[in-house]
């Protein structure tokens, strides 16, 4: 239930070809430390980049995130993308919300992010693809740093 079905160094690193290939079609994009730092705005250049490529490719993206509201609509709204904020991640109704927003089929969706606990495994509980990245810098919630020493214990491979 925990170990993610494939791993990647950062987003703009999941190979869209690969997931196209394998019937995926939409994708739910978490916000921390996978698409922004943590508590940030900037989205890098190659991030940018990896989401018009899934787009131009005919993939369906939105952005789910456990942030408030206003900071999430604000990234979503520069990337064009639609967006669930306050999601509860692993709870699943922030998925299935985003499922509905993506309009298909689960077994045509992958989730990517970067932690184990939230992204994952709220991803396994409603049957989804999960792509595990690494965090794109290690300042996080103090919460989540608690939870990162439980995935490091979990993943040795895990940087």
């Amino acid at each position: 239930m925990l170990g993610p079905d494939r791993f990647a160094p950062r987003l703009c690193e999941v190979p869209l070809e690969e997931l196209e290939a394998s019937g995926i079609r939409g994708l739910i994009v978490d916000l921390d430390n996978t698409l922004v730092c943590w508590g940030g705005s900037e989205i890098a250049e190659e991030h940018l980049a990896w989401v018009q490529d899934a787009r131009d490719r005919g993939l369906r993206l939105v952005m789910l995130s456990n942030n408030f509201s206003d900071r999430v609509n604000d990234v979503a709204q520069r990337m064009d993308i639609p967006y669930v904020a306050n999601a509860l991640k692993p709870l699943p109704l922030g998925f299935l919300t985003a499922l509905r927003r993506l309009g298909l089929p689960r077994r045509h969706v992958a989730v990517v992010g970067d932690q184990l606990f939230t992204d994952v495994l709220g991803g396994k509980l409603c049957g989804l693809y999960t792509i595990l990245t690494e965090p794109l810098e290690a300042k996080d919630h103090p919460i989540t740093n608690v939870f990162r020493f439980f995935e490091r214990l979990m993943l040795p491979q895990r940087r």
